[in-house]
Protein backbone atom coordinates (compact mmCIF):
# COMPACT_ATOMS: atom_id res chain seq x y z
CA UNK A 1 0.00 0.00 0.00
CA UNK A 2 1.58 3.49 -0.64
CA UNK A 3 2.47 5.81 2.16
CA UNK A 4 0.44 8.76 2.14
CA UNK A 5 3.31 12.32 1.60
CA UNK A 6 2.76 14.08 4.83
CA UNK A 7 4.73 17.12 3.47
CA UNK A 8 2.84 20.09 2.46
CA UNK A 9 1.37 20.56 -1.00
CA UNK A 10 3.77 21.87 -3.90
CA UNK A 11 3.30 25.37 -5.62
CA UNK A 12 0.94 24.06 -8.33
CA UNK A 13 -1.54 21.97 -6.26
CA UNK A 14 -1.76 25.23 -4.04
CA UNK A 15 -2.10 27.13 -6.78
CA UNK A 16 -4.89 24.82 -8.35
CA UNK A 17 -6.76 24.46 -5.21
CA UNK A 18 -6.64 28.68 -5.04
CA UNK A 19 -7.68 28.74 -8.57
CA UNK A 20 -10.88 26.22 -7.19
CA UNK A 21 -11.61 29.31 -4.62
CA UNK A 22 -9.93 27.87 -2.17
CA UNK A 23 -11.85 24.63 -1.86
CA UNK A 24 -9.45 21.48 -1.34
CA UNK A 25 -9.30 19.37 -4.65
CA UNK A 26 -10.88 16.66 -3.36
CA UNK A 27 -13.88 18.28 -2.00
CA UNK A 28 -16.87 18.68 -4.04
CA UNK A 29 -18.19 21.65 -4.90
CA UNK A 30 -21.51 22.62 -3.05
CA UNK A 31 -24.54 23.53 -5.36
CA UNK A 32 -27.23 26.32 -4.39
CA UNK A 33 -30.40 25.56 -4.25
CA UNK A 34 -31.72 29.00 -2.80
CA UNK A 35 -30.02 32.24 -2.38
CA UNK A 36 -30.18 31.26 1.53
CA UNK A 37 -29.02 27.71 1.59
CA UNK A 38 -26.49 25.15 -0.08
CA UNK A 39 -26.91 21.79 -0.45
CA UNK A 40 -24.42 19.73 1.43
CA UNK A 41 -23.17 22.53 3.66
CA UNK A 42 -22.75 22.38 7.43
CA UNK A 43 -23.29 25.61 8.07
CA UNK A 44 -26.43 25.93 10.00
CA UNK A 45 -29.16 28.83 8.86
CA UNK A 46 -31.59 30.37 12.16
CA UNK A 47 -35.16 28.94 11.34
CA UNK A 48 -36.25 32.29 9.89
CA UNK A 49 -33.27 32.27 7.75
CA UNK A 50 -31.91 35.86 8.64
CA UNK A 51 -28.66 34.25 9.85
CA UNK A 52 -25.61 31.54 9.37
CA UNK A 53 -23.77 30.35 12.40
CA UNK A 54 -20.07 30.31 12.09
CA UNK A 55 -17.88 29.85 15.06
CA UNK A 56 -21.07 30.15 17.68
CA UNK A 57 -21.85 33.59 16.43
CA UNK A 58 -24.42 34.73 14.11
CA UNK A 59 -23.98 36.40 10.64
CA UNK A 60 -26.50 37.90 8.47
CA UNK A 61 -27.56 36.43 5.44
CA UNK A 62 -28.02 38.08 2.49
CA UNK A 63 -31.44 39.10 1.40
CA UNK A 64 -33.36 36.81 0.25
CA UNK A 65 -36.31 39.37 -1.75
CA UNK A 66 -33.32 40.75 -4.18
CA UNK A 67 -33.90 39.84 -7.57
CA UNK A 68 -31.53 37.09 -8.62
CA UNK A 69 -30.23 39.37 -11.47
CA UNK A 70 -29.17 42.34 -8.90
CA UNK A 71 -28.02 39.85 -6.11
CA UNK A 72 -25.10 37.97 -8.47
CA UNK A 73 -24.09 41.33 -9.74
CA UNK A 74 -23.69 42.26 -6.47
CA UNK A 75 -22.02 39.17 -5.48
CA UNK A 76 -19.72 39.65 -8.65
CA UNK A 77 -18.58 43.34 -7.36
CA UNK A 78 -17.92 42.18 -3.98
CA UNK A 79 -15.81 39.41 -5.41
CA UNK A 80 -14.21 41.58 -7.85
CA UNK A 81 -13.54 44.09 -4.11
CA UNK A 82 -12.27 41.22 -2.26
CA UNK A 83 -9.67 40.34 -5.17
CA UNK A 84 -8.90 43.91 -4.99
CA UNK A 85 -8.30 43.88 -1.20
CA UNK A 86 -6.21 40.92 -1.97
CA UNK A 87 -3.97 42.44 -4.65
CA UNK A 88 -3.33 45.51 -2.62
CA UNK A 89 -2.39 43.54 0.37
CA UNK A 90 -0.02 41.73 -1.91
CA UNK A 91 1.27 45.13 -3.00
CA UNK A 92 1.62 47.13 -0.15
CA UNK A 93 -1.22 49.60 -1.33
CA UNK A 94 -2.55 51.56 1.40
CA UNK A 95 -4.76 53.61 -0.67
CA UNK A 96 -5.60 50.62 -2.41
CA UNK A 97 -7.09 49.14 0.16
CA UNK A 98 -8.76 51.65 1.45
CA UNK A 99 -10.64 51.50 -1.55
CA UNK A 100 -10.66 47.78 -2.19
CA UNK A 101 -12.40 47.58 1.53
CA UNK A 102 -14.59 50.43 1.00
CA UNK A 103 -15.93 48.35 -2.11
CA UNK A 104 -16.00 45.34 0.12
CA UNK A 105 -18.38 47.45 2.31
CA UNK A 106 -20.73 48.62 -0.67
CA UNK A 107 -21.15 45.60 -1.69
CA UNK A 108 -22.04 43.77 1.09
CA UNK A 109 -24.53 46.54 2.37
CA UNK A 110 -26.12 46.20 -1.08
CA UNK A 111 -26.36 42.74 -0.33
CA UNK A 112 -28.19 43.04 2.90
CA UNK A 113 -25.45 41.13 5.00
CA UNK A 114 -24.52 44.68 6.74
CA UNK A 115 -25.94 48.34 7.06
CA UNK A 116 -29.76 48.07 7.88
CA UNK A 117 -31.71 44.78 8.20
CA UNK A 118 -33.54 43.49 5.33
CA UNK A 119 -36.42 42.53 7.45
CA UNK A 120 -39.50 44.82 8.40
CA UNK A 121 -40.99 43.32 11.41
CA UNK A 122 -38.88 45.18 14.05
CA UNK A 123 -37.00 42.52 15.20
CA UNK A 124 -33.37 43.49 16.27
CA UNK A 125 -30.28 42.73 14.30
CA UNK A 126 -28.05 40.18 16.65
CA UNK A 127 -25.12 39.98 13.60
CA UNK A 128 -22.25 38.93 15.41
CA UNK A 129 -23.68 38.14 18.71
CA UNK A 130 -22.63 34.73 20.47
CA UNK A 131 -26.18 32.49 18.94
CA UNK A 132 -25.97 31.58 23.01
CA UNK A 133 -27.03 35.25 24.04
CA UNK A 134 -29.72 35.64 21.51
CA UNK A 135 -33.37 34.26 21.31
CA UNK A 136 -31.62 31.79 18.90
CA UNK A 137 -30.05 30.13 21.81
CA UNK A 138 -32.91 27.41 22.82
CA UNK A 139 -33.22 26.23 18.58
CA UNK A 140 -29.29 26.03 18.38
CA UNK A 141 -29.03 23.84 21.87
CA UNK A 142 -31.48 21.81 20.56
CA UNK A 143 -29.41 21.36 16.61
CA UNK A 144 -26.17 20.61 18.18
CA UNK A 145 -27.41 17.89 20.62
CA UNK A 146 -29.63 16.57 17.47
CA UNK A 147 -26.50 16.64 15.49
CA UNK A 148 -23.98 15.04 18.14
CA UNK A 149 -26.37 11.89 18.32
CA UNK A 150 -25.96 11.17 15.32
Amino acid sequence: MPSVPTRRPNAALRRATARAGGRGLLRPRSTAVKASRVVGSTIPFTPDGRYIVVKDRLWRTTNPHLPPAVRQELVDRLMSARRAVGMALRAPDSQGLVEAREKVHAAKVGLGERGPVWWDDGAPDFTRQRVHKTPYAAWYDALVLSEGSD
